[in-house]
């Protein structure tokens, strides 16, 4: 039998929905379907940053007709990315619900640092720049734009940024009634350079050598100064100034007459256009390539090489265990004792809880205590607050949110209530890794590195996930008299919480 080798990604925009599938073979990855649906989600968000009504249909409808191209794709081959119009909408659960009953693959919500990240590794992925190179990457959204930059042939970026600003939601609020004139322009231009002001030098102090624009706005920029006779098509002070000033003499959006400009773009060029030329003025560009390869791409090559993908995110938990010097002998003893309790409750329970969110169990066991630096009091509180608003490289938003609550609950009293709701990962399953994680830790409470993890035993009840006998060797007990204390302040949590219930035996 032949694997399935089509994949494909669905990028969930404030603008445009869209999808790419591309086919693997013999190692070559090809472009084989494009599919793009204007939606304007961001246009559909009133004051409270709430979603209408209209503008979840409209997405919905969209996501149905691309559920007919995916039909009979595994989905392991498939990835929905979603950005920033559904990070910020506060019922966005109705639209998830909704696009649930369409399509069968899980919708991810990713961070604006994350999407920087893989704007920059679908870009840099594609393009030939040199080793000595520091690339900067701009991407200019429906409603947020992403900024990254890194330096020589490495695909992962040093410097990740999203700020609050697209072409939708711009269009909204300073170009309402669709008319230009140079002060609304100028004003739109000065949000946009206000918006990144506190990371100015930082990115002026990089030392750019090679920039790229990727999007609509930066392909329509690149597309307009074709137009009009410039070869390359090269983003220079001197002809970005030249595009402003041409496109100031209309008077409205429909009005703006360039070939390549479609009556669908004009809608939102203008207010692209003036984020763009804040940014561009503010950092003190010297020239800007377009691009055409972004987000979709960056999600495609790791889609493709999934193993790079678990990379990513090992690399991140490392990288903050270094950062907030955890005590790594403790750590790994603790993630080797939560293995080896998730592998007898794997073979006991009645489901099959999936791969990668196993990993995120491992990932909370060897985070857990990244709040120590502040305080060992409600170290617990402190480490979930770090993990929950650090940027975290590889990690979409609801697998962040997870980890943030794993740890969060490691110890003390549980309110079960105060789980937060997830649509990518099962109560059940959360609930069981919690459990396994907190019998980890409590375990290792004496943070003897020398543990022997098979002096302990879980059995599940038949039926009863939540219920639990853990079975200690006596004579660990005997030299360990400690821990039976820790166990029955545990039980005494566990009975606390409706449908858990810890047993513990000696064998």
């Amino acid at each position: 039998m032949n694997k399935f080798n089509e994949y494909a990604v669905l990028d969930l925009g404030s603008n445009s929905f869209h999808m790419v599938i591309a086919r693997c073979i013999d190692g070559a990855t090809q472009i084989i379907y494009k599919n793009k649906k204007n939606i304007h989600l961001a246009t559909g968000l009133n004051d409270k940053n709430e979603l209408s009504e209209s503008s979840i249909s409209r997405g919905v409808e969209c996501l149905a007709l691309f559920a007919e191209r995916l039909n009979g794709f595994p989905v392991e081959n498939v990835r929905i990315v979603a950005t920033h119009t559904l990070r910020i909408a506060k019922n966005r659960q109705k639209f998830l619900t909704a696009a649930a009953k369409v399509l069968p693959y899980p919708v991810e919500i990713i961070s604006g640092q994350e999407e920087a990240r893989l704007i920059y590794l679908g870009a840099m992925s594609s393009e030939s720049t040199s080793e000595y190179d520091t690339k900067f990457v701009i991407d200019i959204g429906g409603g947020s734009t992403e900024i990254a930059i890194g330096k020589g042939n490495d695909l992962k970026p040093s410097i990740v940024a999203s700020r609050p600003m697209g072409c939708v939601t711009y269009t909204k609020q300073f170009f309402p009634d669709k008319i230009i004139d140079k002060t609304s322009f100028q004003r739109a231009k000065l949000a946009a350079t206000q918006q990144i002001e506190n990371i100015i030098n930082t990115i002026k102090k990089q030392n750019i050598s090679v920039a790229f624009g990727t999007s609509g706005t930066i392909k329509s920029i690149y597309k307009i100064l074709l137009d009009i006779g410039v070869s390359d098509g090269i983003i220079t002070p001197k002809r970005l100034d030249d595009l402003v000033s041409y496109v100031l003499e209309f008077k409205s959006f429909q009005d703006i007459d360039f070939p390549s400009l479609s009556d669908e773009r004009k809608k939102v060029f203008v207010s692209g256009l003036a984020i763009f030329s804040g940014i561009f003025d503010a950092l003190e560009l010297q020239a800007l390539h377009y691009c055409p390869f972004a987000l979709r791409e960056g999600v495609l090559y790791e889609l493709i090489d999934g193993p790079n993908y678990r990379d990513i995110r090992e690399t991140t938990a490392e990288s903050l265990s270094q950062h907030y010097n955890i005590d790594e002998r403790h750590a790994k003893q603790i993630v080797k004792t939560s293995k080896h309790l998730f592998s007898q409750w794997k073979k006991q329970a009645l489901m099959t809880i999936p791969t990668n969110v196993e990993a995120i169990l491992y990932w909370a066991a060897q985070l857990h205590e990244v709040g120590l630096k502040i305080n060992f009091s409600s170290i617990h509180k402190h480490s979930s607050y770090i993990l929950q608003n650090s940027n975290l490289p590889g990690f979409n938003e609801e697998q962040q949110l997870l980890l943030s609550t794993l740890v969060r609950y490691h110890r003390k009293s549980i309110n079960i209530d105060d789980l937060p709701y997830f649509s990518l990962f099962e109560y059940k399953h959360i609930v069981s890794l919690l459990q396994i994680l907190r019998l980890s830790i409590l375990i290792n409470n004496q943070r003897n590195n020398d543990l022997n993890v098979e002096a302990f035993r879980l059995k599940l009840i038949k039926d009863k996930l939540t219920h639990i006998i853990l079975e200690v060797d006596q004579q660990f007990i005997e030299n360990n008299k400690l821990i039976l204390l820790d166990l029955e302040q545990e039980q005494k949590y566990w009975k606390s919480v409706n449908d858990w219930h810890l047993s513990i035996e000696t064998f």
